[in-house]
Formats: C-alpha cells, sequence, structure tokens
C-alpha cells in the first residue's frame, strides 16, 4: 500500500506543527497540504484527493464541519479526524461521520492510536482490493432508466453494485467494471429501485444487498461494507446496519 495522501487543516501553526510530527512519528502517511483556513482547505482537497484529513472545527471562512460536508459529497470515503479544544462540536462532527475526535490538548499516544486504525483501515480495504473476486451476472429482473450527459441507458438492476456520491454528482457502478454518472439524484434513484434489494445504507451510498460480501468496523457508529465483483466500498451507519441484520436476520 502507498503512503497514505493526508491533509492537515488548522489556523493555529503550533497544532499543524505536532500534527505533522504525529504522523512521522507513526509512519506510512505523506503529507500533501496544509490549511489555515476552510477556504484553502477546500481546495487542497479538490487538487489533491487525500485518504485522511485531520482538521479542526473552528476555523476562518468556513468551519470544519462545513468543509467535511463538502468533501464527504466530494469523496466520501475520505477518512476525516477533528482535532479540537471543543467538545461541544461533537455531536457535529459524527453527523458528517467523522473518524474520531480529538480533543486538544490531546495526549500523543490517543493520536497514534487514531493514525494507527487509520492505517488498519486503509490497510484492509487495499488489501480487499487485491483479492476481489470475479463478477458475477445475474438473470435480469428489472431495468432501470438512467439519464445522463450523453442520453439514457437501461441497466438491469441486478447488475447495480452500489451507488454513491462521488464529485458531487451521482455514479452508478455495476459488475463488469460499468461505471454511469447521471443527473439523478440518490434520493430519485432510492424511490425506483427495489427496497428489498436495495438500500440507502449512507446519506452518500446505495448498495444492492445481494452483492454484500463483508461488513466491518469504521470509525464510530460506522462500518465498512464489502461487495463482491468491485474493488469499491461502501460505509453504512449504526442504524442502518441494524436495519439489514433484521431483513438478513
Amino acid at each position: 500500500m502507498d503512503p497514505i495522501r493526508t491533509l492537515i487543516a488548522d489556523d493555529d501553526a503550533g497544532m499543524c506543527l505536532l500534527m505533522r510530527r504525529m504522523l512521522e512519528k507513526s509512519g506510512g502517511f505523506a503529507l500533501c497540504g496544509e490549511a489555515s483556513d476552510g477556504e484553502e482547505l477546500l481546495a487542497l482537497f479538490a487538487e489533491h484527493r487525500p485518504a485522511l484529513v485531520l482538521l479542526d472545527v473552528e476555523m476562518p471562512k468556513v468551519t470544519g464541519v462545513e468543509c467535511a460536508r463538502v468533501m464527504q459529497d466530494m469523496d466520501p470515503q475520505a477518512i476525516l479526524v477533528f482535532a479540537t479544544a471543543h467538545d461541544q462540536y461533537m455531536a457535529d462532527a459524527f453527523s458528517v461521520y467523522a473518524f474520531d475526535y480529538l480533543l486538544k490538548p490531546f495526549k500523543a499516544e490517543r493520536a497514534l492510536q487514531t493514525l494507527a486504525r487509520v492505517k488498519d483501515v486503509l490497510q484492509t480495504r487495499w488489501e480487499a482490493a487485491q483479492r476481489t473476486k470475479p463478477a458475477v451476472f445475474h438473470a435480469q429482473s428489472s431495468r432501470l432508466l438512467l439519464r445522463h450527459k450523453d442520453g439514457v441507458s437501461v441497466l438491469n438492476a441486478e447488475d447495480i453494485l452500489l451507488i454513491q456520491r462521488e464529485d458531487r454528482a451521482t455514479v452508478i457502478y455495476t459488475v463488469g467494471d460499468g461505471r454511469y454518472v447521471t443527473a439523478d439524484t440518490l434520493g430519485e434513484l432510492e424511490a425506483r429501485l427495489d427496497p428489498q434489494q436495495f438500500l440507502r445504507c449512507h446519506k452518500s451510498y446505495i448498495i444492492n444487498l445481494s452483492h454484500v460480501d463483508s461488513i466491518s468496523p469504521y470509525g464510530r457508529w460506522t462500518y465498512v461494507v464489502k461487495l463482491r465483483g468491485t474493488k469499491r466500498d461502501a460505509l453504512i451507519t449504526h442504524e442502518k446496519y441494524e436495519e439489514m441484520e433484521k431483513r438478513f436476520g
């Protein structure tokens, strides 16, 4: 696995220095930028597409939580770790699926534990991508008319693996490495799909339950869903995980 591309965002230069030292001590991370305000963070995120962002909550111009919402829409798989002196923002941070929330002043051991968990999650994701099982096409059960910039495509619903928000658009991934970008929202597609087969597992994902391979913990109140036939995975909230357990039970 390549070094983990990481961004740091904090208007406190001393905190940025501390986080750099934590990354160096942990090892396996590649710092691709530092931001002192929210606008700079969003520009760096769009440019570098990091796997990990370490950010404060209270930042000039755009708050950390507001930045998190935008970054989630651009890349829902990016890992977001908040580091702040204000515990009253913890609920807001986890509402945007933060991986962890470090309260300043935190001990070095606490930050290193979080970075170790980040590496474990990304290593597991990378290993799963290397051993992806071959795609298996299912018999057609229904068809989905899909609008996009080049016209219209017709997909077999059974062949859809997952649907996600990506680069502020909606993208459908199908067996056989198919990828379709559509103007339809996740909500619109959810309403047109069979609710017994598809689950809106997260604000940024819809998954095909028949392709679920495994589920593993990811941060607090969130899990990672591995799907057969693709290197991609999805996030599922604790609430939706319990709903899926009932369906499979």
